[in-house]
């Protein structure tokens, strides 16, 4: 192949997979929503031999810098061809933050800890992350916010009156009423009770 099709080949195998992970998280959406069990339907679904279970654990969104940029890339690429699909990715994306901020917001709970801003777990890239998302949209919303992060992160939210940073996880734990993790870690299973998370396979 030449190298525009390779480019292609990329762009739209990045764009397939950010569909499939926001496909999932609009059953797990409908699943909270209609007070289903997410875990059941999903692995339900992917019992399908021509499913499988690729990408199909729930989260905030997708985020990080390919999926985020190639399935904006992908649909500016089709100006002037007819299409639906590629930018429902992204409107399905910016839905799913605004779902799970309002998940949150409606608990009323006014001290709220967010549990790592990175993309992935293992992972120390915080650029784009769908964690950000939810706290860019509720940090007006809530009293008190409690970051915790170890990895030293340089950002104006930060700059916020409500918003307060620690690398200090047992503090993060017992202060929080409330934790908000895209993915559960061995960590902070001790305090689950009070984690606000849509990792149902607990698949870092």
């Amino acid at each position: 192949m030449n190298t525009s099709e390779a480019e292609s080949v990329k762009l739209f195998a990045n764009t397939y997979l950010a569909m499939r992970v926001a496909y999932i998280n609009e059953i797990d959406s409908f699943c909270e929503e209609n007070s289903l069990d997410a875990k059941n339907v999903i692995s339900g679904i992917c019992k399908d031999s021509r499913i499988r279970e690729g990408y199909n654990n729930p989260s905030f969104g997708y985020g990080g810098y390919c999926f985020p940029k190639d399935t904006k890339q992908a649909k500016s690429s089709f100006s002037g061809i007819p299409e639906a699909l590629i930018s429902s990715i992204v409107k399905s994306n910016e839905k799913r933050a605004l779902f799970i901020s309002s998940r949150i917001l409606n608990k009323g709970i006014k001290k709220i800890g967010f549990y790592r801003l990175t993309m992935k777990s293992g992972s120390d890239n915080t650029r784009s992350s769908s964690t950000w998302n939810i706290l860019d949209l509720i940090k007006n919303e809530v009293n008190e916010i409690l970051v915790y992060e170890p990895l030293e992160i340089e950002n104006e939210a930060f700059q916020a009156d409500n918003i307060t940073v620690t690398d200090d996880l047992k503090y993060f734990l017992d202060y929080c009423d409330l934790i908000i993790a895209n993915r559960v870690t061995e960590e902070i299973k001790t305090k689950i009770d009070k984690v606000y998370t849509r990792d149902i396979f607990f698949d870092n």
